[in-house]
């Protein structure tokens, strides 16, 4: 049912670069692989972590990502966010986010979505990857609370959620959102939005929206495709939520994931809402190298005049402390 995903050990570069002086606390990172079983195929992902050890930098598919190899995991009792990429991501896209996270305290895995990530876009915009992706989150926190090395580390009363574009439309659902898959959906008619093809073609997820009760609050940035969310299908999300959206006056994208003010004023309660104007889309990626910017402009070139990095120590900054606040005190069912 799901994309083949390739075995991480053929992925992994390993190449640990140093970076300058140390750190108290660091992010360490490691990977790893959540194996196939009766839900679906295997999940290949990194988990970030509180440690003692100066930061540096790891080289995964060629791509440089904060997170230093081979500390050990400092402290106990540890909050744990999850995160889900965007439309053909993978689990590094956030890695300077996750790594603020770890660098505070928390524990952060991500995983590539089969079928749906840079590597495997065999199933990109399908309808079953929409069923899918908040599948895929819940398989995720069931591995890190049960089969993660460092799993009684965690403190399973405390999980929080971090979701980008299509990601976000993943945490929507995770967190009580009912997708709206109607043939006749409002917004679909003539789109080329490969789901909206299949729906009006008279297909039907079999399966339920995979909704998680275990998380406790969500990070949702700029979340799309957002045309399955008419108001009543979000009605059942009662978690804290910190909404992002990038500017509509630079964004034309619909499917793209721009903007989340639609979402916003759907939601049943009031969420933490941040309009960033000057972002596109794309700005709630980490800074590109120059590299990057050179091989992919459409991702890494923002809008004259904004300034990325100095917008992700404010972006991380606030998303720290939306996790505090709602992850510090969450009750135990």
């Amino acid at each position: 049912m799901l994309g083949t995903v390739m075995r991480l050990s053929g992925m992994l570069l390993g190449i640990v670069v140093g970076l300058a002086p140390a750190f108290a606390l660091a992010a360490g990172i490691q990977f790893y692989d959540v194996p196939a079983d009766a839900a679906g195929g295997s999940l290949t992902g990194a988990v970030w972590y509180p440690c003692s050890a100066p930061q540096r930098e790891t080289i995964v598919e060629n791509k440089v990502i904060l997170g230093t190899r081979g500390c050990l995991l400092s402290g106990d009792k540890l909050p744990l966010i999850v995160i889900s990429h965007g439309r053909a991501g993978w689990f590094g896209g956030h890695h300077a986010t996750a790594a603020a996270l770890a660098d505070a305290g928390f524990v952060v895995a991500a995983i590539d979505h089969p079928g749906d990530n840079a590597s495997d876009k065999s199933r990109v915009d399908d309808l079953s990857t929409l069923v899918e992706r908040p599948a895929d989150i819940k398989r995720l926190v069931d591995f890190m609370l049960g089969s993660w090395a460092n799993a009684t580390r965690l403190d399973r009363h405390r999980i929080g959620f971090f979701g980008f574009s299509m990601g976000g439309y993943t945490g929507l659902v995770a967190i009580g959102g009912d997708p709206d898959f109607r043939k006749d959906l409002p917004g679909c008619e003539g789109s080329d939005f490969r789901a909206c093809e299949q729906l009006r073609n008279g297909e039907v997820p079999v399966e339920p929206p995979t909704h998680d009760a275990r998380i406790k609050a969500a990070v949702i940035v700029d979340p799309g495709p957002s045309i399955f969310f008419p108001a009543a299908s979000l009605k059942a999300v009662k978690v804290p939520v910190q909404l992002w959206s990038s500017d509509p006056k630079l964004s034309s994208n619909y499917m793209a994931g721009c903007c989340a003010i639609g979402i916003n004023r759907r939601m049943p309660e009031s969420p933490e809402y941040h309009l960033v104007a000057g972002a596109i889309h794309f700005s709630f990626l980490p800074p590109c190298s120059a590299s990057e910017t050179k091989e992919f402009p459409r991702i890494c070139v923002d809008a004259p005049g904004f300034d990325r990095t100095a917008f992700h120590k404010e972006f991380n900054a606030s998303t720290l402390a939306f996790f505090r606040k709602h992850l510090s005190g969450a009750e135990t069912p």
